[in-house]
């Protein structure tokens, strides 16, 4: 079936393409070519000799016509194993591999030898029928991936001259504008240059509702348009898009192996040649030295090789693997290999940065308290020194004007006060903003008990003022995001403690954490230091995940065992630096995380579990004679192979929304 075929690494055994077995070697990839059903010779192979072998055991069992189901019985075996034979004589000779395709050919071969022809075939077309399932799985896995790829278009209209035209993707250069019209899917990433709409980014964010976009708003390549029509600056080519990026790490996910299936590997590399050597003993022993029937142990030792194949085994992990990371990038979740997904099922504690991870990353002015002037002559100073100041507190205290209709005025002698604030004369007086630390030096009274008040609700308070008097406060705070609460709640069900790190200051630090129900918090920290926590952290607790916003928190990230980025869709930084990159900003997507990880390893768990003791149980069978080769080879391979398949597939049941969508 899967005949040797030159690679990249020569000549090897076909389960080394898109394979799921790792004593051939191989790994579960998405890089065979998804073909049609239709188009498979195998599935031609398996409509030829299911009849021909179920022919013969009518005419042997039925009719006694032993040399005509001969016949059939060795047609089917030629036709379904020489394939097989020559997979595992090549891997033999060649690399001096003892594979599964050996130990079938072996029992085939055998079975003949001792007379038991129609159990031969059996196993043969059992274990062809069970490799071409195993293969559709992996070919499934692998159309998961050519599914992305597919969401972009491969022609965009573009506008040159003045004049629309046609063209491939690939012809498409940097700032040519592309025309979206309603419905169309969007061929490549860009910033819209004209025309407003909707756009649904679901095949990249897994965020259901869409997304509003206007002139100078980034969209992404293979997003849909959905009422306005839009033209687009192109900004990648369509080899760098975001959606291209999201293939390549998955694929290359899908070979980042992780601890459990590199021990599976480790495993079924020294288990394949003992299970030879016990049924030489098996076929040898009780015969040669003891004097007992040779038909009857020669039988079971051959049972004894198509019961021990580790075909069920070897498949436990991967496809467990490879069916959760396929789910999670298909819900904007990017896991870049297996490695990550298992270590995330073991994490205790998970640091979360504070600004932009659990608040939305914009400050927002929420009080405005005067003293001795209205509330919009305090807004007025203050807006127009903090005009000249690029600081997110002067941005917030600038937006807080616009939207009550106050227009900054010219201020003379401006200068910024690093770490403290800001200075200049407003009508000819000299006023300051900026925070406690200034005005203490100026020697200002401060309200404390207002301040204090202010802080512990989580808001950073400016202080305007001029040398001696205080005329009013203005807080500002960086909003908690509305999934936040949850998440952390959800978090802490599956035993993981969150802790906040942060570079703001204590008080504020304290009041969200308050807010979130997070027990442990770090505030006024630099990069460094965070890093430096991480280290601790995981020193203490072994297991450490890191959330940030996988830019300014990179260093962090690193250090962290798992490194979690959040709203990477459009950063090239947050795809390449994180192990786990949640593509858009919505901190619910790490509940949804947690629970793919632990249900997937869950389910490897099972496999694993099942697949030892039902094979084990056949082995200890067979001594006394209780297992035949049909037992051996519908339930211990192809059944027990397809049952593995099946709980995996489970995996694409977990979504964002559900706690648990086991049935």
């Amino acid at each position: 079936m899967y005949e040797p075929h030159a690679g990249e690494h020569g000549d090897h055994d076909h389960q080394e393409e898109g394979a799921f077995c790792s004593t051939c070697e191989g790994d579960f990839t998405s890089t065979a070519k998804a073909t049609s059903i239709w188009r498979n010779k195998d599935f031609y192979i398996l409509l030829i000799t299911g009849p021909l072998l179920a022919t013969g055991l009518v005419f042997q069992w039925l009719l006694g016509w032993e040399l005509s189901a001969f016949l059939l019985f060795l047609a089917t075996t030629i036709i379904a194993g020489a394939s097989i034979a020559k997979a595992g004589i090549t891997a033999l000779v060649l690399r001096r591999r003892l594979t599964i395709s050996f130990l079938m050919t072996v029992a085939a071969i055998g079975s003949f030898l001792i007379g038991a022809a129609g159990e031969g075939a059996a196993v043969i077309f059992l274990f062809f029928l069970a490799e071409f399932l195993e293969h559709q799985a992996g070919e499934r896995a692998g159309r998961s991936i050519a599914g992305l790829l597919k969401l972009a278009p491969d022609v965009a209209t573009i506008k040159r001259n003045g004049e629309e035209a046609e063209v491939h993707v690939h012809d498409v250069q940097i700032g040519d504008i592309i025309l979206i019209h309603p419905g169309d899917k969007i061929p490549l990433d860009g910033v819209v240059s004209t025309g407003g709409s909707s756009v649904n980014q679901a095949p990249i964010t897994g965020e259901s509702l869409p997304a509003a976009k206007q002139e100078g708003d980034e969209v992404f390549a293979g997003t849909i348009n959905n009422e306005g029509f839009l033209e687009v600056r192109v900004t990648k080519l369509s080899s760098e898009t975001v959606l291209s990026k999201i293939v390549r790490m998955v694929e290359a996910a899908q070979r980042l192996k992780s601890p459990t299936e590199k021990f599976i590997d480790r495993f079924a590399k020294y288990y394949t040649p003992a299970v030879i050597l016990l049924a030489l003993a098996v076929a040898i022993i009780p015969p040669f030295l003891l004097g007992w029937d040779l038909y009857q142990w020669v039988y079971r030792a051959l049972t004894l090789l198509v019961t021990a194949c580790p075909c069920a085994l070897a498949l436990s992990v991967p496809i467990a693997m490879v069916s959760g990371i396929t789910n999670a990038a298909r819900n904007g979740v990017l896991i870049k290999g297996s490695r990550y997904m298992e270590e995330l099922s073991d994490i205790r504690i998970m640091a979360m940065d504070k600004t932009g991870t659990l608040t939305q990353g914009h400050l927002v002015v929420t009080d405005v308290l005067a003293n001795g002037c209205s509330h919009e002559e305090l807004l007025e100073k203050a807006a127009s020194l903090e005009a000249y100041s690029e600081h997110p507190i002067a941005q917030a205290i600038l937006e807080k004007a616009q939207q009550q209709g106050i227009t900054p005025h010219a201020v003379e002698e401006f200068r910024a006060l690093p770490g403290k604030g800001v200075m200049g004369r407003f009508n000819g007086e000299t006023i300051y903003v900026g925070n406690e630390r200034l005005f203490t030096e100026l020697t200002t009274q401060i309200p404390e008990q207002q301040v204090t008040r202010l802080e512990r609700e989580g808001k950073t308070v400016v202080i305007v003022g001029d040398a001696s008097t205080i005329i009013g406060l203005i807080a500002i705070r960086d909003e908690i995001r509305p999934t936040a609460a949850r998440t952390i709640t959800e978090l802490q069900t599956h035993g993981i403690r969150p802790v906040m790190l942060t570079g703001d200051n204590q008080e504020t630090a304290e009041a969200i954490a308050t807010q979130l129900g997070i027990d442990e918090v770090h505030a006024e920290l630099l990069p460094q230091d965070k890093v430096a926590l991480i280290d601790r952290l995981t020193r203490e607790h072994d297991q450490v995940a890191m959330i940030g916003d996988g830019v300014n928190d990179a260093p962090a990230l690193a250090k962290a065992d798992v490194g979690i980025a959040m709203g990477a869709v459009g950063s090239d930084v947050a795809i390449e630096t994180a192990d786990i990159a949640l593509m858009q900003d919505d901190l619910s997507k790490l509940s949804f995380l947690i629970r793919i990880s632990k249900k997937t390893m869950g389910i490897v768990k099972q496999n694993v579990i099942a697949a030892l003791l039902i094979k084990l149980s056949l082995a200890v069978l067979v001594f006394p004679g209780l297992v035949s080769l049909w037992l051996a080879v519908a339930l211990g391979d192809m059944g027990l192979s397809l049952a593995v398949i099946l709980n995996a597939m489970r995996l694409s049941l977990v979504n964002t929304k559900t706690k648990d969508a086991t049935p």
